[in-house]
């Protein structure tokens, strides 16, 4: 069990930047769930999080849409990284959590989250493209095979002219310029589904282990979401990977699944959910997915980041319980989903699995 008054406390001293302040309590219309509804009892309070810096934009849009229907209650969310979301939510530190590769035991994350949790509930509730973007004067868009992708972030394909790149893009006139990979230097869990795309598509040319950490050496690492997308912006001739909602201002990547190159959108990649399986041997409200990273399912576009929100079915206090399963019902509820793909570019889940996910908001309570 958790002492959530006493870590709330201190989380929400050292989140201010991340503070959504609440709005006057003036508006006594606030609802205590995403759905809507505005019959059950008005919420209060302060509720904490942390964790994917990828989830940044649709948690800004989550607390917003939540805020406006409960207005007397604070949401800190600190976009410390997956990696530091998860570790604070298998310590007790947050109410909730954001991780953009879903909680194994390797360091034990998974077996203390359950032990703290009561029942880990575990939800893909973010789904959103990776793009690979570059910034290249005056191309937009580049096709790029797997296994031509692989061979750049390992460093094996060095200048913009190279003939595997020319072969895919022969009406496009690539500059003699070298190619500057950019990769996170945090351990993330954006560089844990690219690499584990590449991994599955590219076993030849990219033998490396999957992990958050990125294993290649010799290019250049910025920290976060943030510091990839300034890394890109700086300099001719780079190329990265990113949060698709960040990719704008770049050029991206039209990569190769079987007979066709597809580009990024919510559509391809919410795609690639409805083929994947559920992980087996997991908790009855643990929605963790293996997804299918080598289909070559026409539409599909399989550099996909599917995103996890951590709760648990039972904490210490009554009233975070409350609160927490009023947000994820936010969160999963149609308008939520809506409310993200606007800000973020997300790909709102369907009801099919809105309507599978929602025993696990609903089983989240308190002790007694």
């Amino acid at each position: 069990m958790r002492n959530w008054r006493a870590k709330s406390a201190a989380i929400a001293a050292v989140s201010a930047l991340a503070l959504i302040t609440a709005c006057s309590s003036d508006n006594e219309d606030g609802g205590n769930g995403g759905n809507g509804g505005t019959d059950g009892p008005s919420l209060s309070g302060t509720l904490n999080g942390a964790g994917s810096s990828a989830q940044e934009a649709a948690q800004q849009a989550f607390r917003e849409g939540f805020r406006e229907q409960n207005p007397d209650v604070t949401i800190n969310y600190d976009a410390t990284g997956s990696g530091g979301g998860r570790e604070q939510f298998a310590a007790g530190a947050v109410d909730y959590a954001g991780t953009d590769a879903y909680l194994d035991d390797e360091e034990g994350e998974l077996s203390r989250s359950v032990e703290n949790c009561g029942e880990l509930v575990e939800l893909p509730l973010y789904v959103s493209p990776i793009a690979v973007a570059f910034n290249l004067e005056g191309i937009d868009s580049l096709n790029l095979s797997p296994s031509t992708i692989a061979r750049i972030f390992n460093q094996q394909i060095t200048n913009w002219n190279d003939e595997a790149i020319a072969a895919d893009n022969p009406d496009v006139e690539l500059p003699d310029l070298a190619i500057t990979p950019v990769n996170r230097s945090d351990e993330s869990g954006t560089t844990e589904n690219f690499v584990e795309y590449l991994a599955a598509t590219a076993p030849e040319d990219w033998p490396h282990e999957v992990s958050g950490d990125w294993p290649v050496s010799g290019g250049e690492a910025a920290a976060q979401t943030s510091g990839v997308v300034d890394a890109i912006g700086a300099g001719e001739g780079t190329i990265g990977y990113l949060d698709a909602s960040r990719a704008a201002d770049f050029g991206t990547v039209a990569v190769g699944v079987g007979e066709e190159f597809v580009e990024y959108s919510p559509e391809a990649a919410a795609a690639v959910l409805e083929v994947s399986e559920r992980v087996e041997g997991r908790g009855e409200f643990d929605f963790a997915y293996d997804l299918a990273r080598d289909t070559t399912e026409a539409g599909t576009y399989p550099i996909v980041l599917v995103s996890y929100n951590l709760a648990c079915t039972t904490y210490d206090d009554a009233e975070t319980a409350e609160r927490v399963r009023a947000y994820f019902d936010y969160m999963l509820s149609e308008e939520g989903q809506a409310a993200a793909a606007e800000s973020a570019g997300s790909a709102p889940l369907s009801d099919t699995l809105r309507e599978l996910f929602q025993p696990a908001v609903d089983a989240i309570g308190a002790a007694g």
